[in-house]
């Protein structure tokens, strides 16, 4: 899905972010089940320009998955791009985790209940492949224990799904707290 819609009028792009916005936080909170009309109702719009921008609540999922994954894929070509390749990684670990404290399994939801929406095949092999740079980037400045691998940042978002709280911003801090404690896990201790 393009990230910029240039055949839509002004007043329908707005439709579709304030759509999409409302979606997101609808299943953020878990909910795929919700029905099409709530949505719409939180965007302010009717049901049926919900469907005219997304004929199936799959394809609305879809998108905002899309979105989500856009961040998540920021997160890490921002850490790629730090100059500083251990400061890279650190940063990429904070925002992964912040990120998946908001995310609290919208994307094992999305996977779930709309398995063909997308080729999550594809998405997973370029996430790992930037994910696989990043470590072999940190590894390369001697901070990064030599013993790291790829396999510890999936263990470790994995670990950061588990934290649950009563509020955003609990799981939030809790998350950030989990991602500092990570690093310093994951940082080569001179002895």
């Amino acid at each position: 899905m393009p990230a910029r819609l240039p055949h839509l009028r002004s007043d329908a792009r707005d439709n579709r972010e304030r759509i999409l916005d409302a979606a997101r936080v609808v299943f953020a909170s878990g909910d795929l089940g919700v029905p099409i009309r709530e949505i719409a109702r939180r965007a302010e719009v009717g049901p049926a320009t919900v469907y005219r921008h997304f004929p199936t609540k799959e394809s609305l999922a879809a998108a905002t998955f899309t979105d989500q994954l856009r961040a998540w894929r920021s997160v890490v070509d921002e850490g790629l791009a730090d100059p500083d390749p251990w400061h890279g990684f650190c940063r990429a670990v904070e925002g992964l985790c912040e990120l998946r404290a908001r995310d609290r399994g919208f994307a094992s939801a999305v996977k779930s209940a709309f398995p063909r929406a997308l080729d999550f095949t594809a998405m997973r092999t370029a996430s790992l492949t930037s994910a696989a740079e990043l470590v072999r980037r940190a590894k390369e400045t001697g901070r990064l224990r030599s013993d790291v691998a790829v396999d510890d940042l999936i263990l470790m978002i994995m670990a950061n799904d588990g934290i649950h709280a009563s509020t955003t911003a609990a799981r939030i801090a809790a998350s950030r707290r989990f991602a500092a404690l990570m690093i310093q896990a994951f940082e080569a201790r001179s002895v």
